[in-house]
């Protein structure tokens, strides 16, 4: 555990990428700016997976896991003072980039360097238990931005709490001594990791990791007008929705992380995306009076999603241990599935409503369905 703690507290640092919510909510307030504009929030942060991931994961094969985290978790704090110190619109995008760029250094190597420090056989479990960790860290940001603001009138204090949060934990991680598993055979190249692509099992749940992350962060983002529009919910309280939404992830990992002890991750999966899939369409389609069930449907989805993340990543390393650091590399630049999905459900909405934005999360959760039942049904895997 001496070395488990160290590497379980980078999967906080690594939530405060999910402030792109709370951010986009408070920004709007200061500065009144159209839904495809805020939509830039989540992108500024997000598109660096797509940019930064490969490489990211080819020079952690030659420098290690625990240095490429320290240095990830030091642009993240660099990237939070950023907006609390200068605030405005160019300040926010800037800081929010700098936020995404460390986080995708820190998902490339947290997720490898902690199956690297826990048993094998147990890998699924302590990563859904990562995944409870980093809920934790996004379900308290909302209300610690109230308290902030209610408190001393400033809701970016949060910004520096969390700053000092992840130079802290640089400075832990740094004093502890980790044996990390090395690759063997080919060197990992840019080449040797798009060449995985070939590979259509990894491509598949690369594409899996693509679209879930587009599920949690497109929630993430919209949640509150939905919420707001549609059941005429206060919008204080509609921003609130997305506390609930981490509470559901966190209790849903937390479980995970117990349960996968004894279910098969295959089957885990499988549950998860039919949990997912039904209550994202049961939000789209009862009666807008019924504001008690919409709560409790935004506590479930973030349940349903909660494991699928972990899972995906496991079913995937494990099939292809010796190729962690690629893989690792494709799946986080996969991440970018959350720069994509939330202007896109913004454009839909602006278009076409708030109940057609949300489906764009629909069709992300269908083909995480038909991805387990191809697992399974096809048997690609027996873990």
């Amino acid at each position: 555990m001496r070395l488990v703690v160290p590497v379980l507290l980078s999967f906080f640092v690594m939530s405060f990428v999910d402030l792109v919510g709370i951010g986009k909510d408070r920004v709007a307030g200061d500065l009144g700016l159209s839904d495809f504009i805020l939509g830039l929030i989540p992108f500024a942060a997000f598109i660096w997976f797509f940019i930064l991931s490969v490489p990211v994961g080819i020079l952690q094969d030659r420098v290690g896991k625990k240095t490429m985290l320290n240095i990830g978790m030091g642009v993240t704090g660099v990237g939070l003072l950023i907006p609390f110190f200068f605030y405005n619109f160019a300040t926010v995008i800037a800081g929010f980039a700098l936020l995404g760029i460390g986080n995708t250094i820190v998902q490339v190597s947290a997720n490898p360097l902690l199956v690297d420090v826990v048993p094998g056989r147990r890998a699924s479990s302590f990563l859904s238990f990562s995944q409870f960790i980093k809920a934790i860290g996004s379900m308290i940001a909302a209300p610690l931005a109230a308290l902030f603001f209610s408190r001393f009138g400033d809701w970016k204090l949060l910004f520096l709490v969390y700053g000092i949060i992840s130079f802290l934990s640089v400075l832990w991680l740094s004093s502890v001594k980790i044996e990390e598993t090395v690759a063997t055979g080919e060197k990992a190249s840019m080449a040797s990791a798009f060449r995985l692509l070939g590979n259509s099992y990894i491509l598949m749940m690369v594409i899996s990791i693509f679209l879930v992350v587009g599920i949690d962060v497109g929630f993430n983002y919209f949640s509150g007008k939905y919420l707001a529009t549609r059941f005429g919910i206060e919008e204080v309280a509609a921003q609130s929705g997305r506390s609930i939404y981490f509470l559901g992830r966190m209790l849903g990992t937390f479980a995970g992380a117990l349960i996968l002890t004894k279910l098969a991750s295959t089957k885990g999966l499988l549950y998860s995306a039919l949990l997912s899939i039904v209550t994202i369409l049961l939000i789209m389609l009862i009666p807008t009076a019924s504001k008690a069930v919409a709560w409790v449907l935004v506590f479930l989805i973030g349940l349903g999603v909660a494991n699928i993340f972990p899972l995906v990543f496991s079913l995937t390393v494990q099939k292809y241990p010796e190729r962690s650091n690629e893989i690792s590399g494709l799946m986080m630049m996969a991440i970018s599935g959350g720069a994509l999905i939330p202007p896109v459900m913004g454009l839909v909405s602006d278009l076409m409503g708030v109940v057609p934005g949300m489906g764009v999360l629909l069709l992300c959760a269908a083909y995480l369905l038909a991805v387990a039942w191809i697992i399974i049904r096809k048997k690609l895997v027996n873990i």
